[in-house]
């Protein structure tokens, strides 16, 4: 499979938790970040693709996959817009965090999963 689907960041957090590394930092669970909040960064349309793109419709959609940057490297798997929701809420999360000198240091293992840009 893809070594970036949802799977590797639940490994990455279980090896904090064997080794005893989370006992050294703070660990915050994210929010889900409304689609609305999203389109601020990212065209609606992306949005819009990511809420209605499944596993089982992605043949039915090959101009908007190949539009969004979508497929070998970022594969359609199920729970994937709600899996950006959350990444997104883990980065927007850090930020604020930082912004608001709450920490000093911040790790979103799924933060740049997708390299994303405006329209993808």
């Amino acid at each position: 499979g893809h070594p970036m689907k949802p799977h590797r960041m639940r490994m990455t957090h279980n090896l904090l938790l064997h080794y005893g590394l989370y006992k050294q930092m703070e660990v915050f669970k994210p929010t889900h970040i409304s689609p609305e909040y999203m389109t601020l960064f990212h065209s609606d349309e992306y949005i819009d693709f990511l809420r209605s793109i499944t596993p089982e419709t992605q043949t039915d959609h090959i101009r908007e996959l190949k539009r969004f940057n979508v497929g070998e490297d970022c594969p359609v798997f199920d729970g994937v817009f709600q899996f950006c929701q959350i990444y997104t809420g883990g980065s927007v999360g850090g930020a604020v965090k930082l912004n608001h000198k709450d920490s000093d240091i911040v790790v979103n293992w799924m933060g740049g999963l997708h390299h994303a840009k405006k329209t993808e």
